[in-house]
């Protein structure tokens, strides 16, 4: 909830130059200092809510992701390999998960390039915004095994962030624009007027430019898409429940979390109080079978076997 409130409030850095207030001069660099504000916020709030598991696979899936950036920063022709595990995360872990993944991928891949400048907070949210689409996707297929539905389904997600991406980080880009006043942008436009103006200029500069992405993170889900899901899918089982080693017939068995995993041929302590109380005032085998059934005693080293009483 915290984190979406702080997305929502983020909203306003992208929705400024469509208020026809004649807003001072100094807007754009007050909207870029909120954004990045709030995109620290969220990554702080957001990381502090997970345990260290969810945590150490933040940072690993952001270093890989900042990595593949790295090694493409302007991309091809629009295309970009950073979403691919953004839009898997975020499908996969949910889309708090999603959203953190894809800011501190790119918080993490500005640093690491020297990309650090006035759109960092714009990419922050929309990135953001991609793994928290994916991931509110994900959760009409929460809990199963991935399979090609999903992956068809994570692909036209990733058609929809191609163009969505493009067109929220071309709003900055275009509050600079001012050589063409019909499509151009300026303080004193309307609101409607400032949005055909934004259209004209989406389409004429980046619709062609962002169907490389989209095709592009289409094309990689399809190809790399089932086998990261069903990796993250283990890995969200993982924290949300654990495995039965050495459990008899369980053995290999993943139950949730919070649901005792002792091995069967151990008795819990609650079991064996109720039972054995009830042997000390009667031991006599026929009603103490009807009271508890019968008592084992629990052995206290490996090679001991249990006997029955």
């Amino acid at each position: 909830m915290i984190l979406l409130l702080i997305s929502a409030l983020g909203v306003a850095l992208f929705l400024w130059p469509f208020s026809g207030l004649g807003l001072p001069a100094a807007t754009p660099a007050l909207a870029i200092g909120l954004g990045a504000a709030l995109g620290l916020l969220a990554l702080e709030v957001g990381t502090r809510r997970m345990d260290s598991r969810q945590l150490a696979l933040l940072a690993a899936l952001s270093a890989v992701d900042a990595g593949l950036r790295a090694a493409l920063v302007t991309g091809i022709g629009g295309f970009s390999p950073v979403f691919l595990l953004v839009l898997c995360g975020g499908y996969a872990l949910g889309p708090e998960f999603g959203f953190l993944l894809g800011a501190s991928s790119l918080l993490v891949s500005a640093l690491v390039t020297g990309g650090i400048g006035p759109w960092v907070p714009y990419q922050l949210f929309a990135v953001g915004w991609v793994g928290a689409l994916a991931g509110l996707v994900g959760l009409l297929r929460a809990h199963r095994r991935p399979g090609r539905r999903d992956v068809v389904l994570l692909a036209g997600v990733g058609i929809l962030a191609g163009f969505g991406f493009g067109a929220v980080m071309d709003i900055w880009n275009w509050t600079f624009y001012f050589s063409s006043p019909q499509i151009g942008w300026s303080p004193s436009l309307a609101p409607a007027t400032a949005l055909a103006h934004f259209v004209k200029y989406y389409l004429v500069t980046s619709a062609e430019y962002d169907a490389f992405r989209a095709g592009g993170n289409a094309l990689m889900v399809l190809i790399f898409g089932l086998p990261v899901l069903a990796a993250l899918h283990r890995l969200s089982r993982r924290f949300r429940g654990e495995w039965l080693e050495d459990a008899g017939d369980r053995a290999g068995e993943l139950v949730p979390a919070g649901v005792s995993a002792q091995p069967a041929n151990h008795v819990a302590a609650s079991h064996l109080v109720v039972p054995a109380l009830f042997a000390t005032v009667d031991p006599r085998p026929g009603e103490a079978q009807e009271a508890g059934g019968d008592v084992e005693q629990v052995a206290h080293h490996p090679d001991e076997a249990p006997a029955q009483t």
